[in-house]
């Protein structure tokens, strides 16, 4: 195999900053990509796509129709997955959340509800939130999970038309109102008869997906189903 003078540059780097894990920061070592072997042992994945009636789908239930809705992780402060949406949210980091989409591919995958996808819809962040971060997490996740299951990815039916609060500190009411008609459609006639697969980084009160479920089940969609990188129990 010919070795280029990139492959060069990234092994000289990694002499002098080798990659760290991403959850518990340690050292990488050959073979490990984005997590090491201990921490994806050890992460905290709840198995909600083995059944349907999971603390996911069970915030969701009643306020927007959901086929299914599952979470990668379960988050907690201070423990890993904080630690990895830190790195997600505030160290540019994007191939970390395609490399997520792909490891929780493959559970979606055995359980065959990606069989059901006709289409991933990432929650858009709005432009200037997006030009300040230089990406949307969710989106990337999005990508990784397409990548893995060959599902398109659309990131332009669904578009955020408010630039809205951050929604760490508020209550559910007050999540509601932060993102009400915070979401337009661009092009309906993309989703017309699509289940579709709308993707977020962290659900907790499901404020933010509720509100874009009910603006894509407006428009057409046959179905929708939610998936997030983590899920916040409290």
């Amino acid at each position: 195999m010919k070795v280029g003078p990139d492959d060069l540059f990234s092994d000289f780097l990694k002499l002098f900053y080798p990659p760290s894990c991403a959850a518990c920061r340690g050292e990488l070592v050959k073979g490990e990509d984005w997590i090491c072997t201990g921490c994806l042992a050890q992460l905290p994945r709840p198995n909600y796509h083995l059944y349907r009636e999971n603390p996911v789908f069970m915030r969701l239930a009643g306020r927007v129709p959901i086929d299914f809705a599952v979470a990668f992780l379960l988050f907690s402060r201070g423990g890993r997955v904080q630690h990895i949406l830190h790195q997600l949210k505030y160290f540019n980091k994007p191939e970390l959340a395609r490399y997520l989409g792909r490891v929780f591919a493959r559970d979606l995958m055995q359980a065959g509800l990606t069989r059901r996808i006709d289409l991933i819809i990432p929650i858009p962040l709005h432009p200037r939130r997006k030009k300040k971060r230089g990406y949307n997490q969710s989106e990337e996740f999005a990508f990784g999970i397409s990548e893995a299951a060959n599902i398109p990815v659309d990131t332009e039916s669904v578009v955020r038309v408010r630039y809205t609060d951050s929604q760490t500190r508020k209550n559910r009411l007050l999540r509601w109102e932060n993102v009400e008609q915070a979401f337009q459609i661009s092009k309906p006639t993309q989703l017309k008869g699509k289940h579709v697969l709308l993707v977020d980084d962290v659900i907790t009160t499901g404020a933010t997906v509720e509100a874009c479920a009910r603006i894509l089940s407006e428009n057409g969609t046959s179905a929708i189903s939610v998936a997030g990188i983590a899920f916040a129990t409290a």
